[in-house]
């Protein structure tokens, strides 16, 4: 059964938590964490008009894309390289307001300005994906997106 993503009017944060409900009520009965991702992925990405929204999988090592909304993505990353890798091996959420100013960003795209990469835990405290979400504008991103999206990301179970 298809849901219609309802975008809430007012302030960041009122986004945030009508964003969370939703996607709550979305993925409680489905299983598939891939399915998951790509739902979520595709209502942050409609809610907030970001440049690019998606996931990476650890899987064997390695960052492996996953579902994304937006241009193309680099389709691996290692770990602690970039962004996403620094996420992965610091095993805290990156909040990067200018990606020209972090060391070893990688550049999947050059219209990418600011970053948030938060880090998924499965029920042993081992990572198992990030979410990744980056904007064509400088500081785009602040305490409001890394609370909810932290908030968020729990809700994806591997």
């Amino acid at each position: 059964m298809a849901e219609e993503l309802i975008i809430a009017q007012g302030s960041k944060d009122e986004k945030y938590r009508l964003l969370h409900k939703q996607i709550a009520s979305l993925i409680e009965g489905e299983s598939d964490t891939i399915a998951n991702m790509a739902n979520i992925a595709a209502m942050i990405h409609e809610t907030f008009h970001f440049w690019w929204t998606g996931f990476y999988r650890v899987v064997k090592g390695e960052l492996i894309l996953g579902p994304f909304q937006g241009p193309l993505a680099c389709s691996r990353i290692a770990y602690g390289r970039g962004v996403c890798g620094t996420a992965w091996k610091e095993r805290c959420t990156q909040l990067v307001p200018d990606v020209e100013k972090f060391p070893g960003h990688i550049a999947c795209s050059s219209l990418s300005r600011s970053e948030i990469v938060v880090p998924i835990f499965d029920e042993s405290n081992e990572i198992f994906a990030i979410l990744d979400i980056d904007s064509e504008h400088l500081a785009t991103f602040d305490q409001c997106d890394k609370e909810w999206l932290e908030k968020i990301t729990t809700l994806i179970k591997k």
